[in-house]
């Protein structure tokens, strides 16, 4: 007997059994697939025929979906055939520069001038249009500092027209190098109106892939001169998806940033120390809540036109429970005062103000929405709607529970009704942001903003203690209930977070020495990821996150956090065996002594990041001799260069590489393209023309293998640049 799996395969009984027996067990998926390839080796089976379709062949139609919508209004009759016409298009082109804010005054020159100079003069036939369209780039004015920009194009057209060849290979650069962030348009809104500042406590409840949580992250840095007192953490229920986080994070270099792998519906209460009552803890409260819950995405069918062959009604009256428990829980974590959003990419009242209304009735006064149409200047949209219908899977809607047959009254809801008219005013439901796809050419999007103003009706206020009179006896306690059944977390088994006990740390006194680190520099919040051996990677977490670790590790599973600072390289003419690293540079260069920094100027910069061979660094005879000057008397190691454009503004710090007759920098190729791009230097050699073929483009056998451009310090594979300086071993 065979059993079919949904991932399209076949097991035995026999495997049937096994898995049986551990189904109570904490199953490793990972360790699991490897056995399901195993058993599929020992007893091969025809795979059913794969009948996805590729998206140009999708029709685009669902005439359930049509019925649905226009029944619950969510576009007024006389914009019907334009809401249904922007959906059935492909979705634009929209990217964000990101960076400090010299480096993203100039890449923002450099797109306006460079790259939107050249596209404003071609034409292309986009989509079903008869005739070929200009492209017209355009600032999204409700995005503060005019930082997001839109092109009518889609991905697929960038990727696929010659003429946008450049324009493609500036946002795949820019993108790995962390200067740019390519995000539908309406869904970086959540961001914008939660108001991040550097001081709060920020919770992103289903983070994974990412990209708001980037925009989270830029927020809390908008005060470059400091470390944020604040930081962000960023939670996801799919351990695989924790680690696009991860990749995320390390595009944007935060010590204040953690990633933790938990159901949000039960996230456990977390703790931090007690100010005003030293050696105990208070529960932890965020600042700022965001709830991008799981959602039916039907708003995304522009990006992901497979959603026409599957959409049904179920669908979001399945999710409306799990996302009413992640918002309840995320209100329950939010601190009084604070702020939360609350958003879907659905346009489905019943995942939306159904879920806002129902946690409305149960807060009462406690939590209240908020109208931010003044923080979005210029964006179009729709209010909340105060009335909807919710339906069956057979597509007959009700206007109230009463009316629900017995067989469906577990797929609707009484929850999921309407308020009646008479308190349409108690809730305010019209201040949520609905954005359909015809209102700028977007996707979709539902946006609700909640501040919680008191305590919540079930919540207790940790500051008062209860009152007993000496004569009346103390009241039971209350019967606890029985513990949610949780869901099992799988995944990879983390390696431990190990901070340093402080200046006696073992390795710290030679890092401290060698790069006259600054005695306000706090080593405890320097850390390793093992117990024993050799200390490879050191990371650098901000004071509050370490708390954050410290207090909770062995309460919620955390995937990862710190940025890398220093990474061993054992050299026989090494005084110090780490070197700097270009993710936490930014983080720790102001603690770092004069004596490991070098004022570089912009020739001697640019000759640096244009090195095409990774054994032969430029000669020290080749720089000025300001520069040559300045490290004459440097001792072989890392250091960090520093450039400053004093008529631009333009501030950059590279991690550098003093040898013996030579000077370096130590860039992975993204950066090394973004650096000799702001700086205005020649970088064509990365820019290649992939409709060209290879016998038309000049052969340079520089570029492959090129040192600066190439080596990636994440790579252990790579041979290191300096570790083939003259006088040194290999390791």
């Amino acid at each position: 007997m065979l059993f079919y799996l949904s991932s399209r395969r076949y097991i035995s009984l026999g495997e049937h059994i096994r898995r049986m027996g551990r189904r109570n067990r904490n199953v490793n998926k990972f360790a699991q697939r490897k056995r399901e390839r195993k058993e599929q080796e020992k007893n091969p089976q025809q795979k059913p025929a794969d009948t996805r379709k590729h998206y140009e062949d999708i029709v685009r139609e669902n005439a359930i979906f049509e019925e649905y919508y226009k029944a619950q209004k969510v576009c007024p009759d006389d914009q019907w055939d334009d809401f249904m016409r922007a959906i059935k298009k492909d979705l634009p082109t929209a990217f964000r520069i990101t960076g400090s804010k010299c480096e993203t005054d100039a890449l923002l020159n450099i797109v306006k001038s460079q790259y939107f100079s050249e596209i404003l003069n071609h034409k292309l036939k986009l989509d079903d249009e008869k005739e070929e369209e200009e492209i017209k780039p355009v600032n999204l004015p409700w995005y503060p500092g005019g930082l997001v920009w839109q092109l009518p194009v889609s991905r697929t057209h960038i990727r696929r027209n010659e003429p946008l060849y450049r324009l493609h290979n500036f946002l795949v650069a820019e993108t790995e190098a962390g200067g740019v962030s390519r995000q539908e348009a309406v869904s970086m809104i959540p961001p914008v109106v939660l108001q991040v500042e550097p001081h709060h406590k920020v919770l992103d409840m289903c983070a994974a892939p990412g990209s708001k949580t980037a925009q989270l992250i830029e927020f809390l840095h908008s005060d470059e001169d400091k470390m944020p007192t604040g930081f962000v953490m960023a939670n996801d229920v799919d351990n695989s998806r924790c680690y696009m986080l991860v990749h995320q994070a390390k595009r944007l270099n935060s010590p204040c940033i953690i990633i933790t792998n938990h159901d949000s519906a039960v996230l456990p209460s977390l703790v931090v120390s007690d100010e005003e009552n030293p050696g105990a803890t208070k529960p932890l409260k965020f600042d700022r809540v965001l709830c991008d819950v799981p959602c039916s995405g039907d708003a995304t069918l522009r990006k992901n036109p497979d959603i026409w062959t599957k959409w049904s009604t179920g669908n979001g009256n399945n999710l409306h429970g799990i996302q009413y428990r992640i918002l309840r829980r995320g209100v329950e974590l939010l601190s009084v005062g604070g702020r939360l959003v609350y958003s879907t990419c659905s346009f489905n009242p019943v995942e939306n103000e159904a879920v806002v209304h129902r946690i409305l009735q149960e807060t009462g006064a406690s939590v209240t929405l908020v109208d931010v149409q003044d923080l979005l200047p210029g964006l179009k949209f729709h209010k909340g709607m105060t009335h909807w219908r919710p339906a069956s899977k057979d597509m007959v809607f009700y206007n109230s529970y009463d009316e629900v047959p017995e067989k469906w009254q577990t797929v609707v809801r009484p929850q999921m009704f309407p308020p009646k008219t008479e308190d349409l005013d108690k809730y305010n439901l019209d201040r949520c942001i609905r954005i359909l796809p015809h209102h700028q050419d977007t996707g979709g999007f539902f946006v609700a903003v909640f501040e919680k103003t008191a305590l919540l009706p079930w919540e207790k206020d940790p500051t008062k203690k209860p009152d007993v009179a000496a004569d009346e006896p103390a009241e039971e306690p209350e019967k606890k209930e029985p513990p949610k059944k949780r869901r099992r977390m799988g995944g990879y088994r983390e390696d431990p977070f190990v901070f340093f006990s402080g200046e006696n740390e073992d390795v710290f006194p030679s890092i401290k020495e060698f790069y006259d680190l600054d005695t306000k520099f706090d080593p405890t919040c320097l850390l390793t990821r093992c117990h024993v051996g050799k200390k490879k990677n050191i990371y650098l977490v901000s004071a509050m996150v370490k708390e954050v670790v410290q207090k909770n590790e062995n309460s919620i599973k955390i995937i990862n956090t710190g940025v890398k600072t220093f990474v061993r390289c054992d050299n026989k003419n090494m005084k110090c065996p780490f070197r700097l690293s270009q993710e936490g540079l930014q983080s720790i260069a102001q603690y770092i002594g004069p004596k490991r920094r070098v004022t570089i100027l912009k020739e001697d910069l640019i000759l640096i990041l244009q090195c095409d061979n990774p054994s032969k660094p430029p000669e020290l005879k080749l720089f000025t001799e300001h520069t040559q000057n300045m490290v004459k008397d440097f001792a072989t190691g890392s250091c960090v260069l520093e450039f400053k454009d004093t008529s631009s503004g333009l501030s950059l710090r590279l991690v550098g590489w003093r040898g013996v007759h030579s000077l370096r920098a130590y860039t992975a190729a993204p950066d090394t393209v973004h650096y000799l791009r702001l700086l205005g230097a020649d970088y064509s050699k990365y820019d290649v023309n992939k409709f060209k073929k290879a016998a038309e483009v000049p052969k340079d056998d520089s570029i492959e293998g090129s040192g600066t451009a190439s080596t990636s310090e994440n790579d252990p594979n790579k041979t290191n640049a300096m570790d083939t300086e003259e006088g040194m071993n290999v390791t």
